[in-house]
C-alpha cells in the first residue's frame, strides 16, 4: 500500500449469512489495503448474522454492524450501508465472496493507471470455488433481448479476459465504486433503487452510471473468490421471492432505461424472450404472476422515476446502445 491512499468503505448486506460471514471478514482483515473500514447491514436475519458480524469484526478496523427490522433487499440494506459512511471509495461485497489480498489495492491502482478516463467503478476476476476453477464474472454484459449477464459466467478459467477493458457494468458482489460517482447518479438521494429490492439493482445502477458518463473497468489481475448460489440454471431452485423480484425487475431496468430508438432495434429479440417469460411464468412458476400486478398499480411511480432518470442524463441514446452485444473496449 504507498502512503496517502484512499479511505475505502466495505458494505456488506446480509440476510441469514451467518455461515458465510467469518470467512468473509476474515478476508477483508487479511486485504493489504488501509486505510479501510466496514460496515454490515443485516436485513432481519433469523440465523444470528448479526451476532456473528459483531463477533468475527476485524482487530483494527472501524466496524459497523446495523439491524434492520424487515429485510429490505440487497438495494436497500446497501443504501442504509451507504448512509453510514463518507469514504471517497466503496467495496460492494457478498458475504458469500472472499476477495484476495490485494484485490483492493489492485483495483485502485488500475483507476490511478488511467486517470484520463472517468471510472466510476472498477471490478475484479471473481472466480467459483469449484475444480476445474470457473469464472464467476469479469464484468457485465448486455445481450440484445435486454439480458445483462456476467461474463465468462460458468466459463472454466483457461486466462481468458486478460486485458483491463471498459465494461458495460460490474456486478454488486465484490466491485468498487467511486461515492462522487454514486453521489451523482442518486435519485432522490437513493443511490441503490429499492424498488428492485434484490436481483438486478447492480445493472440498473450500471445504467445510470454510464447515462451520466461514468466508466465501469474490469481489471483481471484483482482476484476475488464468489460463492454464487443465484443463476439462471438454478431458477427452479432459488426462493419464489427471489423469483418473482428477478422478473419484476426485468421490465423495470427496461421502464427506466430504454429509449425509442432502442426499443426499434431490440424489439423481437426481446419480445421472444417476454414471450418466454410469460409462457414459463404460467406453466411452471405461478408465483412470480404477481410481478406483473406490481408493475401495474405502480405504473405512475414508475414512469415518474422515469422521467428524472432521463431528464438527467448527459450521454447520447446512441452511447448506451452500443453496449448491447458487446463484450469490453480498450482502455
Amino acid at each position: 500500500m504507498s502512503e496517502g491512499s484512499e479511505a475505502v468503505a466495505i458494505c456488506i448486506v446480509t440476510h441469514d449469512s451467518a455461515a458465510d460471514l467469518p470467512g468473509c471478514l476474515a478476508a477483508i482483515a487479511a486485504l493489504d489495503h488501509r486505510p479501510l473500514e466496514v460496515v454490515v447491514v443485516d436485513c432481519a436475519s433469523r440465523d444470528g448474522s448479526l451476532e456473528t458480524a459483531r463477533a468475527h469484526a476485524p482487530a483494527g478496523l472501524p466496524f459497523q454492524a446495523i439491524g434492520l427490522t424487515r429485510n429490505r433487499g440487497f438495494a436497500g440494506g446497501m443504501n442504509e450501508a451507504l448512509a453510514h459512511t463518507r469514504a471517497p471509495w466503496v467495496l460492494t461485497l457478498n458475504a458469500d465472496a472472499r476477495p484476495e489480498p490485494g484485490y483492493v489495492t489492485r483495483l485502485l491502482d488500475c483507476v490511478r493507471s488511467h486517470l484520463r478516463v472517468r471510472i466510476g467503478a472498477v471490478t475484479g476476476r471473481l472466480i467459483r470455488p469449484t475444480e476445474p476453477r470457473r469464472i464467476d464474472a469479469c464484468g457485465m454484459v448486455l445481450t440484445r433481448n435486454w439480458r445483462h449477464l456476467d461474463r465468462g459466467s460458468g466459463e472454466v478459467d483457461r486466462g481468458q479476459f486478460s486485458t483491463p477493458e471498459r465494461v458495460f457494468g460490474a456486478t454488486g458482489a465484490a466491485s468498487l465504486f467511486r461515492r462522487e460517482a454514486l453521489d451523482d447518479v442518486a435519485v432522490e438521494g437513493e443511490i441503490f433503487d429499492p424498488r428492485f429490492h434484490s436481483f438486478r439493482e447492480d445493472a440498473e445502477l450500471c445504467f445510470r452510471l454510464r447515462e451520466r458518463g461514468w466508466e465501469v473497468v474490469y481489471e483481471p489481475s484483482a482476484i476475488c473468490e464468489h460463492r454464487r448460489f443465484n443463476l439462471p440454471e438454478r431458477r427452479s431452485a432459488m426462493p419464489a421471492a427471489v423469483n418473482l423480484h428477478s422478473l419484476k425487475n426485468r421490465y423495470l431496468l427496461r421502464a427506466y432505461h430504454q429509449t425509442g430508438g432502442n426499443l426499434l432495434r431490440t424489439f423481437f429479440p426481446a419480445l421472444i424472450r417476454d414471450v418466454a417469460a410469460l409462457g414459463w411464468v404460467l406453466l411452471r412458476e405461478r408465483s412470480s404472476l404477481g410481478a406483473y400486478g406490481w408493475l401495474w398499480r405502480n405504473q405512475r411511480e414508475i414512469f415518474q422515476r422515469r422521467r428524472i432518470i432521463q431528464g438527467r442524463r448527459t450521454v447520447p441514446p446512441g452511447m448506451i446502445d452500443r453496449w448491447f452485444g458487446r463484450s469490453g473496449d480498450p482502455l
